[in-house]
């Protein structure tokens, strides 16, 4: 009888051997769990969440509590505290809250600027020693930025799908590029399949150098993150429709500048987010960017229909396709004045405030695409009218197709922010192929023709 007690109690001493290991691995979690939490000593409020809303333009202040050992002592610690995004949120100033006991509070003062969201770094630092020590530091902090919603009414972009003149200006368009259609050569064609050289260029030019020159830009004028984004965007889009125009009126190849626009901007749909997605991770920039393949197709169908049906009229019915040519430049003239009104008139919301540095670069756009097009072409030992393509090719963006790609991709007030970026390097871009087509004219009639040469020898 003696023996099962013995028994039993051998037994329940193993079974406690063999949970005494389990039991201390348990101990070991909560103490190293509850550790953990101690050793989060900073918090934003009361520590319930790491998000705030804040109106945007405003200047207020932000409460962060200290529960480190060392802020008992007087100047024991220092808070540091850094904006990830200066242009949403810009920190003026960090001062002791003088707070008497265990939690020491500190008061961040701030200033909003845009809509957006600006990540915050939260630093403590022990300054006991003589160098200071990172006791902990935060990046989980966000300031969301709120819109001002009576700011809505005036400084968003007018969508120039509401502008009357656009719809008279759209049968314009049409048979304008209906009589481009006529113009188009299918040697011409061929031969940009055999040598596909000036598009090779266009490429290179449109999606590799542009992109890369627009970020150079925002650091030369310091641009906001937006600003910046908005530039590089525009100057990633493809040829705009207006190129073959240009040539048309410059003296460059028609059949050319159409075939480099259409297959730019195919290309478009691969390399606009490639561009967008290398660009926003080198600026920092946290929202996803929405390429509009919808838009892209609407631009090759705008320009893909009338022009070949253009080309079907010109075998077809060639006194008709006669008359069309008679009309492609009084029409391209004024098509090139309306679309220059109307992009001032879409625009008029976001003038009043537009940045300098945005204009300058705005302007400084088409001209390095003009001369770096005619460049690669002339190296490359092409003919002069196909080097003016080129040219014009990349120097003309399609600035429309950036415009839906930010309003797509951000709230509305930043998207206008951003959207004067490629308003302005259209407005710059428009004036300036204005200017250059005028001045190529008065030089052809005020430079004599080979025949008064002739006679005159």
């Amino acid at each position: 009888m003696l023996e099962l007690p013995k028994l039993v109690w051998a037994a329940a001493m193993k079974l406690l051997l063999l949970l005494l290991p389990i039991l201390g691995r348990a101990c070991c979690r909560v103490e190293s769990n509850s550790s953990a939490a101690a050793l989060s000593y900073v918090s934003i409020g009361d520590g319930t969440s790491t998000q705030f809303d804040f109106p945007e333009n405003t200047q207020g202040i932000i409460v962060v509590s200290s529960r480190y050992g060392s802020a008992q002592e007087k100047d024991g610690s220092r808070l540091l505290v850094q904006s990830l995004d200066p242009d949403v949120l810009t920190i003026i100033n960090i001062s002791d809250a003088e707070t008497i006991g265990l939690v020491k509070s500190y008061i961040v003062s701030i200033k909003s600027g845009m809509a957006g969201t600006a990540p915050l770094l939260v630093r403590l630092l022990d300054v006991t020693s003589v160098v200071p020590v990172t006791v902990e530091e935060r990046t989980d902090y966000i300031i969301k930025i709120l819109p001002n919603d009576d700011d809505l009414g005036y400084t968003s972009l007018a969508h120039f799908s509401q502008n009357p003149l656009l719809y008279f200006l759209l049968p314009l368009i049409f048979i304008n590029k209906c009589a481009f259609g006529c113009k188009v050569e299918v040697t011409v064609l061929r031969d940009v399949l055999k040598q596909p050289h000036p598009v090779i260029l266009g490429v290179i030019g449109q999606f590799l150098l542009m992109p890369l020159y627009g970020y150079i830009l925002s650091k030369i004028f310091s641009l906001p993150k937006a600003l910046s984004l908005g530039l590089i965007i525009t100057c990633s889009t493809p040829g705009g429709g207006g190129g073959y125009l240009y040539s048309l009126l410059l003296g460059g190849d028609v059949t050319l500048a159409i075939s480099m626009t259409l297959i730019s901007t195919v290309v478009a749909t691969g390399m606009m987010p490639l561009s967008s997605t290398i660009y926003t991770h080198i600026l920092n920039v946290h929202e996803t960017l929405h390429v509009p393949f919808t838009k892209i197709l609407v631009t090759l169908l705008f320009i893909a229909i009338p022009i070949s049906t253009g080309m079907l009229v010109k075998y077809k019915l060639p006194r008709v396709s006669k008359f069309l040519l008679l009309l492609i430049r009084p029409l391209s003239f004024i098509l090139i004045i309306g679309g220059l009104f109307m992009a001032y008139q879409m625009g008029a919301s976001i003038l009043y405030n537009v940045h300098k540095e945005i204009i300058l670069a705005g302007v400084a756009v088409p001209v390095f695409g003009l001369l770096i097009g005619y460049l690669l072409a002339y190296c490359v030992g092409l003919p002069v009218p196909l080097c003016k393509t080129v040219s014009i090719e990349i120097g003309v963006q399609n600035s429309l197709l950036a415009l839906a790609v930010l309003q797509l991709s951000f709230r509305r007030i930043e998207a206008d922010f951003a959207s004067q970026a490629p308003f302005i390097v259209a407005l710059s871009s428009t004036s300036e192929m204005l200017l250059l087509v005028i001045f190529h004219f008065i030089y052809k009639n005020l430079r004599p023709s080979p025949e008064e040469n002739d006679f005159k020898s």
